[in-house]
């Protein structure tokens, strides 16, 4: 039997994964033609075509397929032997990333960002601004800031307390059209927001006659939308703690009863032995509770 080389598996796992070999690269950190080569190589140790080449796509056969889900297991396998390493770092330094919402890294974190960095210099701090989820088995991030509870095995989660949203507009919005007499108003008040059906299914929820259709500025990015929101554009669903945070924004519905967010601090249970991780954690829970 031929011995098989990790680089050469690695690589073609992470080019399946990420669906092309330019991001397949910055993930792996090698070079776009490296990584090729060892994909290549992988093909002519096996003797077979994992990938059909159609332009600059890459599209997996049937092999691929089948190959990839046995390869899948290895890959998760190197990612947590990788996690648990990270958590039985037993010195206070090193790096700790930190995933959150776009806003929340840009509004909340800082303030929290700088009493880690007062309390223990030595750690790096890097920050995944994203409304996405980041795969902790991966080691996508170390700590998450996530609006609901942890649901995948492996994860632990502690919920910090509840946090309100509501509807805000900037001051020159509401004085060219004024304060909506109640949420069904809202529908007409030029509603930006995600370009996902849950989203105008959350606000049809809570009494706003809206579709997907009827949000005139939609993005991935809710720090796009509050953006908007400032510059006079229309309406956005916002957190109080930002929104007190950005002068000018008016509460569009203040006798309206708050939309309630969650706030889960949420890790990998390999991580909790790491002094680091619950130093950063630590500081986290009393930051996001106090603030």
């Amino acid at each position: 039997m031929k011995t098989m080389d990790w680089n050469h598996i690695r690589a073609f796992h992470a080019t399946a994964i990420a669906g092309s070999l330019s991001a397949a690269a910055r993930q792996l950190g090698l070079t776009q033609p490296t990584l090729s080569r060892q994909v290549v190589a992988l093909e002519s140790d096996l003797d077979v075509t994992l990938f059909e080449r159609r332009g600059r796509k890459l599209i997996l056969t049937q092999t691929g397929l089948e190959l990839l889900d046995h390869i899948r297991i290895m890959g998760d396998a190197a990612d947590m032997l990788a996690v648990a390493a990270s958590g039985r770092a037993q010195e206070i330094s090193g790096r700790v990333c930190i995933s959150a919402t776009d806003t929340f890294a840009a509004y909340i974190l800082p303030e929290i960002v700088g009493r880690i960095r007062s309390e223990a210099p030595q750690i790096t701090i890097a920050i995944v601004a994203s409304n996405a989820f980041s795969d902790l088995h991966r080691g996508e991030a170390d700590i998450a800031i996530r609006n609901v509870r942890p649901d995948r095995p492996g994860l632990v989660g502690r919920h910090i307390r509840d946090s309100d949203a509501g509807f805000f507009a900037s001051g020159d919005w509401v004085a060219r059209n004024g304060l909506p007499n109640g949420p069904a108003d809202l529908a007409n008040a030029a509603m930006m927001g995600f370009d996902d059906p849950q989203f105008a299914s959350h606000l049809r929820e809570i009494g706003i006659p809206i579709t997907t259709d009827d949000l005139r500025i939609v993005s991935e990015s809710s720090l796009v939308v509050w953006e908007m929101a400032k510059r006079g554009m229309g309406a956005a669903v916002m957190i109080y703690e930002v929104a007190e945070r950005t002068p000018g924004m008016v509460n569009l519905l203040p006798d309206m009863a708050p939309i309630p967010v969650p706030i889960w601090l949420v890790t990998h249970q390999e991580l909790e032995s790491s002094p680091r991780i619950r130093l950063v954690q630590a500081i986290m829970a009393e930051e996001l509770a106090r603030i």
